[in-house]
């Protein structure tokens, strides 16, 4: 990561909280979002965190834990992502492996990607009959849970024009669509209008025609590159697209794994939660 190395080799993780409005079933449902990023020593071969350091297959990755809650009606949601891209990208072009685990008040499904020699090997445990557990191969293509990753790592190297992209677990678990790589159009611009704040800001566009959606990550041009939002838009159980936004209200960099006591709880209100 270059220039960023002092920022992101502290022994510290970047916690940064959102105010989220959601789209889910025709509605937009107030929530909180949270980003967690963090670099680690991470297995080539088990796909794995190395806590251990018995196993030489290991690099640096730059990992980020997205987590959403937001209430729809009577009912709670609860998403966690997982994204673990490796800094040494000419050594590692492909992010290693990605997992999301999606829970309602119905049930709960686990997705993840692992990437192989012959691409991305998909596994999904769930609930839902019509799911099932199921194992595929996708193929080598830009994942969509990558991007917080890339953005943080240097925006600069972000891809413009077609691509062949697979949408974030989350989106096709919700949405039910079926997980393969789709055409996107990319495109990284100036964000000129005045719904969110930050330095330099920059808006990186993904387009996804045959799914109807449109996906702008907002970030800062000026290191570390803070993600400012995000907005997202699509249509949901009817054909009204609905749009996703996500603003920043907080953000610490901190040892959170080392404050754990009943005592730490009142650090919570750095990130207003």
């Amino acid at each position: 990561m270059g220039s960023l190395d002092a920022y992101w080799y502290q022994g510290k993780a970047e916690i940064s909280t959102y105010e989220l409005s959601q789209n889910r079933y025709r509605d937009l449902h107030p929530g909180k979002a949270i980003l967690i990023q963090v670099t680690e020593d991470f297995l080539t071969d088990a796909q794995v965190k190395n806590d251990r350091y018995r196993n030489p297959k290991s690099t640096g990755v730059l990992k980020t834990n997205f987590i959403r809650h937001f209430t729809t009606g009577i009912y709670d949601y609860s998403i966690m992502s997982s994204a673990f891209t490796p800094v040494k990208t000419a050594d590692w072009p492909f992010t290693l492996k990605t997992t999301t685990s999606v829970q309602d008040w119905c049930g709960h499904v686990f997705g993840q990607l692992n990437y192989r020699e012959d691409g991305y090997q998909m596994q999904t445990l769930s609930y839902f009959e019509s799911e099932g557990d199921q194992r595929e191969v996708l193929g080598s293509a830009m994942l969509e849970d990558e991007l917080f990753n890339r953005i943080r790592m240097d925006w600069k190297n972000l891809p413009t024009g077609k691509q062949l992209m697979i949408p974030a677990l989350s989106y096709l678990r919700l949405l039910h669509k079926t997980a393969a790589a789709y055409e996107v159009n990319l495109s990284l611009a100036d964000y000129t209008n005045k719904d969110f704040s930050g330095q330099q800001l920059k808006v990186y566009t993904v387009d996804f025609p045959e799914l109807n959606r449109k996906l702008e990550i907002i970030f800062s041009a000026q290191a570390p590159y803070y993600i400012e939002g995000w907005r997202d838009t699509h249509p949901s159980f009817e054909d009204k697209p609905l749009t996703s936004v996500a603003r920043r209200t907080h953000t610490i960099l901190d040892e959170y794994w080392s404050h754990n006591a009943a005592t730490d709880v009142g650090m919570r209100a750095k990130l207003g939660l």
